[in-house]
């Protein structure tokens, strides 16, 4: 775990980017939840009542939901965002989301969690990062730093293994034809073999077959699968420069 006072208090370990006007120490009693998996939501919804010792939880499944939540009164004391979202993807949800609450810590629980995408949220002003896999105490660890005005970075987030993984994804993803990386954009819009036939004017058994080979260069067993990984590693490349 990495803490970082705010400006003009103690001494940063590292330089990080000027952080939203976040009072010094403030109770966190309410949280809004931003992530489209309910099971998850349910989970971490106990993880912040039990150990992190929140009041009131609530969740929306969208970036248009919680920016309609975040305009009405009585706004959260903390806000905890997936960076994947079915209206948005990346950190154009965090962006939005600062606009829409200046004031407001913003937890990133993310799986994308290599250190290139955890520097960019950072600079687009998030207050905590903790990987969706990280353990209760974590959880704990991120909501006590941010009340007492400390950026937290799970030190999760910063294994090297991480890293190698993300550079291995892109990798991977540079393996596929032209028409295979077509072929698996259309699969991540939800369309069906016969249809991506149709839009791509191929034969259906050609599609399957290069879905087949997709999957064997991911390295991966299902259709979902191979578009989680696109997703995950197209967006660790595209922050790589940040």
């Amino acid at each position: 775990m990495i803490s970082y006072r705010h400006q003009f208090r103690g001494t940063r370990m590292a330089p990080v980017p000027t952080q939203p006007t976040v009072p010094e120490t403030r109770p966190l009693r309410s949280a809004l939840i931003v992530d489209d998996h309910p099971l998850f939501c349910d989970a971490l919804a106990m993880t912040l009542t039990g150990p992190v010792g929140i009041a009131e939880v609530k969740s929306v499944g969208s970036l248009k939901a919680a920016l309609e939540r975040l305009a009405q009164p009585g706004k959260p004391d903390v806000i905890v965002l997936d960076l994947n979202l079915p209206d948005v993807n990346g950190l154009d949800g965090v962006v939005r989301i600062r606009q829409a609450a200046p004031d407001i810590p913003i937890v990133i629980v993310s799986s994308l969690d290599e250190m290139r995408v955890v520097r960019a949220a950072v600079q687009a002003g998030v207050n905590a990062f903790v990987p969706k896999h990280a353990e209760r105490e974590e959880f704990a660890r991120a909501f006590t730093a941010i009340a007492a005005g400390e950026l937290h970075i799970s030190g999760d987030a910063l294994d090297p293994a991480a890293q190698a993984a993300s550079d291995e994804a892109v990798r991977r993803l540079a393996l596929l034809t032209r028409q295979q990386a077509k072929i698996l954009e259309l699969i991540g819009t939800g369309l069906m073999n016969k249809q991506i036939a149709y839009e791509l004017s191929i034969a259906e058994t050609t599609v399957k077959a290069h879905v087949t080979a997709i999957m064997r260069k991911l390295g991966v067993q299902t259709r979902m699968q191979a578009v989680l990984f696109a997703q995950e590693a197209s967006f660790a490349h595209l922050v790589s420069d940040t």
